[in-house]
This record gives structure tokens, sequence and C-alpha cells, in this order.
């Protein structure tokens, strides 16, 4: 189905072709083709690549000179320097909340939040649940008034929102579990114990990196993830 842009559209585009990237309608690796790109969304070749271009910046596509673009593929390390400085941090961000008089307002957001996180257990709420993880997480980090830091995570948020999809749309048990370790996190910032959330914040990447790893790499390699 064709989708029509509005008139002004690089930002317009930037964010369909974005959606598409995260929900694996576009693959890692897969080649972006402009002319493609301008019949599902019925404009000109020049605010499409101004998109990818955009895009191109947050990390979600590569570009290659005469060859174009396409949708970024990661390495193993890269996925993990990606996971692991998110998690520092978005851990620094939780021990900065000591310069703060009262928590009881973030906490009550957050509690919040993370209700509407319990609902997110059936596959088809994938997205969601990955949408609202991500908010969590925002939701401490904007406590901070630091927008450096909010600026730096928004663009590692941005890498690893497809990695993340994939894990959640693959395991429900990994759905379930992020439920757990944002609620243990919680559970620690209703007392006040910063030290003990930020480390659980690290926990959290330490479980879930290696599912990471073999979710995309079942995703990037398929054929050798069924015969292994």
């Amino acid at each position: 189905m064709e989708i029509k842009a509005p008139a002004t559209i690089p930002y317009f585009l930037q964010e369909q072709v974005r959606r598409m990237i995260v929900d694996g309608t576009l693959r890692p690796g897969q080649p972006l083709r402009e002319q493609e790109l301008e019949r599902r969304f019925g404009t000109s070749r020049s605010p499409i690549r101004e998109a990818l271009r955009l895009l191109e910046l947050s990390g979600l596509v590569t570009h290659v000179q005469r060859r174009g673009f396409r949708v970024a593929l990661y390495s193993e390390r890269e996925i993990r320097h990606i996971y692991q400085l998110r998690a520092e941090l978005e851990s620094y961000a939780i021990t900065r909340l000591a310069e703060q008089d009262n928590l009881a307002a973030l906490v009550a957001e957050l509690e919040m939040g993370h209700a509407c996180l319990r609902e997110c257990l059936p596959e088809e709420k994938a997205q969601q649940c990955l949408e609202l993880a991500r908010e969590f997480f925002n939701t401490i980090v904007r406590a901070n008034d630091n927008k450096p830091l909010e600026e730096a995570l928004s663009k590692l948020n941005d890498r690893c929102d497809p990695l993340r999809h994939i894990l959640l749309r693959r395991k429900a048990d990994c759905r379930r579990q992020l439920i757990e370790g944002t609620g243990r996190l919680l559970a620690v910032l209703r007392i006040g114990d910063l030290p003990r959330a930020a480390a659980i914040r690290r926990e959290i990447t330490e479980a879930f990196l290696p599912l990471v790893l073999q979710a995309y790499a079942a995703e990037v390699y398929p054929d050798a993830a069924s015969n292994a």
C-alpha cells in the first residue's frame, strides 16, 4: 500500500523509514532503493535522499559510494559497545538523582509507566513494550535536566531499538524479564537506594546482552540458526 507523504517531508519520511527498520519490515543489511521508496511514499528523489541522510546520522542507515544506502548491519562488537555504553549512561543518570530533594514525583511517574509496561506480555505488543521500556528509562534521564546526556542517549536508543524489537518480538520470556527487571529497579528507587538502582540497571544489560546477540544473529542469518 502506498503512503502519501505531506508536502514538507524529509522528517516525515525519516520517521516512516525508521519505523520500518525498527519493526523489521526493512531487515538488517537490506538495500534501501530510492526508487522503491519514491513509489511507496509518493514523493520525489530529493526528500527521500535527505531522509536517508538523516537516518545515516542516527546510525540506522549506512551509505557506500556508488552502492547506495542500506539498513545498518551491526557486528557483535558494535552491539556490545552500544548496549554497554547505554547502560553506563543510564546508570549515571540514576546516581545523579541524589542531587534532587524529593523523588516522589519521579517514582509516581515511573509507577504509571511500569503499570502500562506490565500489560505488554502478548506477542503483538512487542512494539509497545519497546516504546514503554524506552520511555521508562527516558523518564529517569529527563529528571536530571541534562541535555547532553539526553542527546547522547537518544542516539544510542535509536540504534538499540531495532535490536530490542527483534528480541522482544522473538522471545516472550524476554518481555517478562524486562518487566521484572524494571520492577526491581523501581522497588529500590522507592526507598531511595540509588547505588543499588544503578547496579540493577547494569544487571539488566548483562542479562539481556547475550540474548540480544543471539536473536540478532538468528534474524540476520536465519538459515544458520535453523541448521544449528
